[in-house]
């Protein structure tokens, strides 16, 4: 049965995840940070929250926004801030508490293949991360920060690249010249797969779990967006000759496979 569920950050990601929950007959309650978006977000049907995490702080009632949810997805990006990335650890740090003490039973920590660094071939769920970013540190000191505390079940949900409505990294390519990493392949997944492999994870009860979450068509680099800015009325990027010796990332969602039997339904 359907049961309570509170999304942290109903965002891009997180407000038509919310609408396609209600849909299926879950309770949603949802945050922003803008008080313009409490009405938005509840006209389509979330209970709304003014809820602030900073790396100090929470500002909003994150005890009431908790009560009666059996589940907790956290999908509050890291920023990044004059070159640098915030703390972003002391703000999961400031929230597990509140979460320790609520009913929540289940997490869901949404993530990013930043994690794994860019030094490796294929690469799964068993691959250890190896973050060269300060961002990706951050993720991966949050996410054992959740998935040791013993008062929850976490599963971490690492997303490749995110395209979707009206965010493409074509549209900051287009036109630029002497692009690196020509042949590295393409890591990306649409938000329409990432809403319905979040709803899997809730309908599958598959909790204590890590999942990479990448479209499984890699084309190169300077294929893509060449083909993508022809497609969007964009001037095509051109790329540097690459180094037939250097070595790409390419991100495998084994476990989407293996655990949820997840096939990918929109093409990148």
């Amino acid at each position: 049965m359907p049961q309570n569920v509170s999304i942290l950050g109903c965002g891009w990601l997180g407000f038509p995840l919310a609408v396609s929950l209600i849909k299926k007959g879950y309770t949603i309650k949802g945050t922003t940070t803008s008080s313009g978006k409490l009405s938005t977000l509840s006209q389509a049907g979330i209970l709304p929250f003014l809820i602030s995490v900073s790396e100090v702080k929470v500002q909003g009632d994150m005890t009431l926004f908790l009560e009666d949810s059996s589940m907790l997805i956290i999908n509050i990006p890291p920023k990044m801030r004059e070159n640098a990335a915030e703390k972003f650890s002391k703000k999961i740090s400031l929230l597990i508490p509140y979460i320790e003490k609520s009913s929540v039973t289940k997490v869901i920590f949404v993530s990013s293949t930043s994690v794994y660094g860019n030094s490796m071939e294929v690469i799964t769920e068993d691959t250890p991360p190896n973050p060269e970013t300060e961002t990706g540190k951050e993720l991966v000191i949050s996410e054992n920060m959740l998935r040791k505390n013993s008062s929850f079940k976490t599963t971490i949900l690492r997303f490749g690249g995110l395209i979707g409505g009206d965010r493409h990294p074509v549209t900051y390519l287009a036109g630029r010249t002497n692009l690196k990493d020509a042949q590295a392949p393409v890591n990306l997944i649409h938000r329409e797969d990432c809403i319905l492999i979040l709803i899997e994870i809730l309908k599958q009860d598959a909790f204590g779990t890590i999942f990479n979450a990448v479209n499984p068509n890699h084309p190169k680099k300077s294929d893509y967006y060449i083909q993508k800015a022809k497609e969007m009325g964009l001037q095509p990027p051109t790329f540097a000759k690459a180094d037939s010796n250097e070595i790409y990332k390419q991100v495998d969602s084994e476990n989407l496979k293996s655990v949820l039997n997840y096939s990918f339904k929109t093409s990148i």
